[in-house]
């Protein structure tokens, strides 16, 4: 692993939405491998805040946890002024499409008002810049749709289609410009579709590992036809890593997986895996093609060819091995299944998206 600082001194890392899906793999992974710096990780553990994410973390010196709520700029001011951070890495976000649809408000406060009270805070903290990093973490909606053919480069302009990639759209902008106009180190990324271990099961992939393995209905948009590039977790948080540590502040960099699936060959493909694992047959007779959600879109692709050639990264996981940890770990792990799909979520998911699939 590369050296974390170049004046030698360990960063001390707040991490924001770090009990979320991509921000615990990240932490995960990190925490352990970097024991002299510390990682304070804050999270308003909504819905698909998990602790039971950071199991593995609990007995760790270098590790802290504190709930918080980054809409709330008062909280977020103290955190900074008792942390001190060097990094900030910006994983907390609304990101469910579907979700965005129903409540646009809570990602515009979430997505926009919370960057922003992130950024403002570290301007106003930050006197001396040296060893100082803001890593906005994004998604590749922004860039809004594309047809059967073409990629999105770092120079895609942006075109975003649902209330939840305008709102990503949004916070991207404003950290661009606490860049240009206060000189504020930051760097961007933009990725494709994770998935991995521990993704909240609203996603596409866990709801669809589960049902198929409960013998539920598994529910498709439209005809299946919309494409997504599939990016492994642990990949997407090594790519951050290099380029917090190494990519050129001020500029975005593109994370994709090369893995280009229909939402229906990605169905396929987990009735297959659960099959495999477990011995049942026929899950794909389960597969029901629902109304296509508002704004669908058709196309997303990534072209990575930007930090492959500056720094050094490529996926590393192929969809078939990484879909194949996936579905092993889900029906490895039930208690943790059945942890999060009690209570307030279940009710919800119920009554809004019983037969439905989300992407």
């Amino acid at each position: 692993m590369d050296s974390l600082a170049s004046n030698g001194i360990a960063p001390r890392i707040l991490v924001t939405g770090g009990a979320g899906f991509i921000g615990s793999a990240f932490l995960n992974l990190f925490v352990p491998k970097a024991p002299d710096s510390i990682f304070l990780n804050i999270d308003s553990l909504s819905y698909a805040g998990n602790l039971g994410n950071l199991t593995a973390l609990s007995r760790c010196p270098n590790y802290e946890f504190k709930q918080l709520d980054i809409t709330d700029q008062q909280a977020v001011n103290r955190c900074f002024e008792s942390f001190h951070p060097d990094w900030v890495v910006h994983f907390a976000a609304e990101s469910h499409v579907d979700r965005s649809i129903l409540d646009p408000g809570a990602f515009v406060r979430t997505n926009v008002i919370g960057t922003y009270n992130l950024l403002e805070a570290a301007r106003r903290t930050w006197s001396d810049l040296t060893g100082k990093v803001f890593h906005h973490v994004s998604t590749d909606e922004v860039f809004g749709s594309l047809g059967s053919e073409g990629f999105f480069t770092e120079t895609t302009a942006y075109d975003p289609s649902s209330p939840y990639s305008a709102s990503k759209a949004g916070s991207d902008h404003i950290a661009r410009a606490y860049h240009r106009t206060f000189g504020l180190p930051v760097k961007i990324t933009n990725c494709s579709n994770n998935y991995g271990p521990r993704q909240f099961p609203e996603k596409l992939i866990p709801l669809m590992i589960l049902n198929a393995d409960e013998g539920k209905p598994l529910p498709v948009y439209g005809k299946g036809e919309n494409v997504r590039d599939w990016l492994f977790v642990d990949d997407h948080c090594r790519a951050i890593w290099s380029v917090i540590q190494r990519g050129v502040i001020g500029e975005t960099y593109n994370i994709g997986g090369n893995s280009e699936r229909t939402n229906l060959q990605v169905v396929e493909a987990i009735c297959k895996a659960v099959e495999e694992k477990t011995g049942k047959s026929g899950l794909a007779d389960l597969i029901t093609y629902v109304a296509d959600r508002p704004g669908h879109d058709l196309r997303y692709a990534i072209d990575a060819s930007k930090i492959k050639n500056d720094l050094g990264w490529e996926p590393t996981v192929t969809f078939e091995e990484g879909l194949s940890r996936t579905v092993s770990w889900y029906l490895d792990n039930p208690a943790w299944v059945n942890s999060v799909r009690t209570g307030a979520y279940r009710d919800w998911l119920e009554t809004n998206y019983s037969d439905r699939s989300r992407g």
